[in-house]
């Protein structure tokens, strides 16, 4: 197996359903996530926990749990990129990515209000390969990445209120 097959990544089907109001978009899931087959797999992401706290729930244990937390507050979860070659789990390292095909996903769930995204590098792959559009309001968020230590937890959750969608 070469270097860049080793590094060629793929990312995970999304976690959404017909009454997906706010989706949250990632880069591409990083080496743990990839080795558990789940989002936001590592014990030092802050992603369960912020999204716990700003829902007023428990924090889920099991992912089956955790897709379940998302479904019940309308939130979706996917990734920018469909594949990109990355060396490690860092954003900075991914390199000739190929966007999922994130217009067909907006245009078949048609109550997304909002489309939060998990760090500054996953919006700039969105607006690489994406247009915004009017109707649904566009949210840069902290990264909860560990590799993202420059807010407090308390700072982040602030920030990551505004996802929440007026009822």
């Amino acid at each position: 197996m070469t270097e860049y097959e080793k590094n060629l990544k793929t990312s995970f089907e999304p976690i959404s359903d017909a009454e997906t109001t706010i989706l949250l978009l990632g880069t591409m899931p990083g080496e743990i996530s990839l080795q558990h087959g789940e989002y936001y797999a590592n014990p030092r992401n802050k992603f369960w926990e912020i999204i716990s706290k700003i829902t007023n729930n428990e924090l889920p244990q099991t992912y089956s749990e955790k897709k379940s937390l998302l479904l019940k507050t309308k939130i979706g979860v996917w990734d920018v990129a469909k594949t990109a070659n990355r060396k490690g789990s860092l954003d900075s390292a991914i390199k000739e990515e190929k966007p999922n095909d994130l217009d067909n996903f907006i245009a078949m769930h048609k109550k997304i209000k909002v489309i939060g995204f998990n760090g500054k590098k996953a919006a700039q792959l969105f607006d690489r390969y994406f247009s915004r559009k009017k109707e649904i309001k566009y949210i840069s968020l902290p990264s909860t990445s560990p590799a993202n230590a420059s807010l407090s937890f308390d700072r982040k959750c602030e920030k990551w209120q505004q996802i929440k969608v007026e009822k």
